[in-house]
C-alpha cells in the first residue's frame, strides 16, 4: 500500500481541484461576458489589468491535463461549471457548446477512472445578471437554481458529487465589502444582501436538484483560523466579530437556521425584508460539507468604521501572498465544524494549498516549500480523524498554475507549473510526492537529481 494510502483509511478520497474561470480560457467555446472579464477591465483591479480569456487554454487542453491527474494517482477531481459559459446571458438560451465541452469534460474524467466532484457556481457570474444587480438581487436564487437544473439535466448522471457554490464569503464579503474581487463593491448594502442571497440561492438550487433526483450535494465553505492578537477584552471582542463574519455567518445559516448575534446589529439594518422567512430554504439539507483552509488571521481591534477590526501579521512562515503557514488551524476547524453544525455529515477538505515563487529551471520545478505545507496539513488532517472528524477527502489546490483572480498569473499554486506563453505544463516536485505516496511509482523525480 502506498504511504498515503497507508495513513488513511480504504475509502479515503485524494484528490485535486482546479476551476472554470481560472483555467479553462473563457473566450473559447461561446462563453457569455462575466462580471470578472468587467472588473479586470477596471485599471488597478487586477495585476496587469489580466483576465481568464486564455488562462491554461483548459478548454483545448483538457485531455492532457486529465491524464496528468490521472497519472498522478488521485481518486477524484474537483472542476466547476461556468455560468456564464452555459447561459451566455444567465438565462435563457443555452449555449450547447459549452453543455458539449462539459460532457466531453466529464466523460474523458470516467474514462480514467476517477470521480468528478462538479462545483456549480465558482464565481463567473454572467454580466447580463450582474446588471440586473447580481447577488444584490433577490431573483438570482431563482436564476441560479434555473442554472443548476441546466447543467445537472445534462451531467447529473456522471458526476459522483455535487456542490452548489464555492466559498460564499468570497462570493458576498470579499466581493462586496471589501471589493477585492468582482464586482469590486464596497457597499455594506449590497454586502448584506449577497451574504443573505448566496445562501439563499443555495438552498434553492439544492431543493431544485434534489427534485432532479440528484443526491450527493453539498456546499463548499471557505474557513479561517482566527486568532486574538493578545488576551485584552477589545482584541478578543474582535476576533469574535470576525469569525462571525468569515465562519459562522454561513454555517450557521444552514445549520442552525440563525445568523450569529454578535453581527446582526451591524448587518440586519441592509437585509431583506423578511429575510428570516428564508431560513427553511437555506437549510434545504445536504449530504456533506465542503472546507476550504489555507491560512489563520491574527485579529486587533481597530478604529473607524465597522466591523472594528485588522488583521496584523504572525510570526510564522508566509506563503508568497504572505498568508501565515497554519497548519493546526485546519484540524482545530474540522474538529469545530463537525462538533457545532454538522455532526457525522461527511467532511471534505476541498481546498488546500499553498502559492509559492517558483521557478522552472530546464524541465525541472523544485518546490520543497510546497511539499512540507502538504505534509503538514494532512497531518492535521490525520489527527482530526483520529480525535473523531469525519473527514473523507482531501483536494490540494491546485492541479494547474492558473489565473489567480486579482493577483492575475503572477500567484502560483500548482502542482504543475504553467508558461502562460507557450502553455507548457511541467510537473513539480510537490506533483512528483503526491504520485510516488498515491502510486507506488518507482518514476523518479526529476526534482531529485
Amino acid at each position: 500500500m502506498s504511504p498515503l494510502r497507508a495513513q488513511f483509511s480504504g475509502n479515503f478520497e485524494f484528490g485535486t481541484a482546479t476551476s472554470a474561470y481560472q483555467i479553462e480560457g473563457h473566450r473559447f467555446g461561446g462563453a457569455g461576458r462575466c462580471h470578472w472579464d468587467d472588473f479586470a477591465d477596471v485599471s488597478g483591479n487586477v495585476e496587469r489589468g489580466e483576465n481568464g480569456a486564455t488562462a491554461c487554454d483548459h478548454y483545448h487542453r483538457f485531455e492532457d491535463d486529465l491524464d496528468l491527474v490521472a497519472k498522478c494517482g488521485f481518486d477524484s477531481y474537483r472542476f466547476s461549471t461556468s455560468w456564464s459559459r452555459i447561459l451566455p446571458e444567465g438565462s435563457g438560451q443555452v449555449n450547447e457548446a459549452g453543455l458539449d465541452y462539459y460532457e466531453r469534460l466529464v466523460d474523458a474524467m470516467l474514462e480514467r477512472d476517477f470521480k468528478p466532484y462538479l462545483t456549480l457556481y465558482h464565481w463567473e457570474l454572467p454580466s447580463a445578471l450582474n446588471d440586473l444587480g447580481g447577488w444584490r438581487n433577490p431573483e438570482i436564487a431563482h436564476w441560479f437554481a434555473d442554472y443548476c437544473e441546466v447543467v445537472i439535466r445534462r451531467l447529473g448522471d456522471r458526476v459522483f458529487r455535487t456542490a452548489t457554490l464555492n466559498e460564499p464569503w468570497c462570493v458576498s464579503f470579499l466581493s462586496h465589502f471589501i471589493g477585492a474581487h468582482a464586482p469590486g463593491l464596497r457597499d455594506i448594502r449590497a454586502t448584506a444582501r449577497a451574504m443573505h442571497h448566496v445562501m439563499l440561492a443555495h438552498g434553492r438550487a439544492t431543493q431544485r436538484l434534489r427534485d432532479l433526483g440528484q443526491d450527493n450535494l453539498g456546499c463548499v465553505f471557505n474557513l479561517e483560523y482566527a486568532q486574538p492578537v493578545d488576551e485584552s477584552k477589545e482584541a478578543r471582542y474582535a476576533a469574535e466579530v470576525y469569525d462571525a463574519i468569515y465562519n459562522k455567518f454561513f454555517l450557521s445559516s444552514v445549520f442552525h437556521k440563525s445568523y450569529p448575534e454578535i453581527i446582526l446589529p451591524a448587518l440586519e439594518p441592509h437585509l431583506p425584508k423578511g429575510w428570516q422567512d428564508d431560513f427553511e430554504d437555506i437549510a434545504t439539507p445536504i449530504d456533506w460539507v465542503g472546507i476550504n483552509y489555507y491560512t489563520r488571521k491574527i485579529i486587533a481591534p481597530a478604529e473607524g468604521a465597522w466591523p472594528h477590526l485588522k488583521d496584523v501579521p504572525g510570526p510564522l512562515p508566509k506563503t508568497d501572498l504572505d498568508w501565515e503557514i497554519y497548519p493546526e488551524g485546519l484540524s482545530a476547524l474540522l474538529m469545530r465544524v463537525a462538533r457545532d453544525y454538522t455532526g457525522d455529515l461527511p467532511l471534505f477538505v476541498t481546498e488546500n494549498g499553498m502559492a509559492n515563487a517558483d521557478q522552472c529551471v530546464g524541465d525541472v520545478v523544485h518546490d520543497p516549500e510546497r511539499v512540507s505545507y502538504f505534509e503538514k496539513h494532512l497531518a492535521q488532517v490525520q489527527q482530526a480523524i483520529e480525535r473523531g472528524a469525519p473527514v473523507q477527502g482531501y483536494f490540494a489546490w491546485s492541479l494547474l498554475d492558473n489565473y489567480e483572480w486579482a493577483f492575475g498569473y503572477d500567484k502560483r499554486f500548482g502542482l504543475v507549473h504553467v508558461d502562460f506563453e507557450t502553455q507548457k505544463r511541467t510537473p513539480k516536485s510537490s506533483y512528483y510526492w503526491f504520485k510516488e505516496r498515491l502510486t507506488d511509482s518507482s518514476l523518479s523525480n526529476p526534482s531529485d537529481g
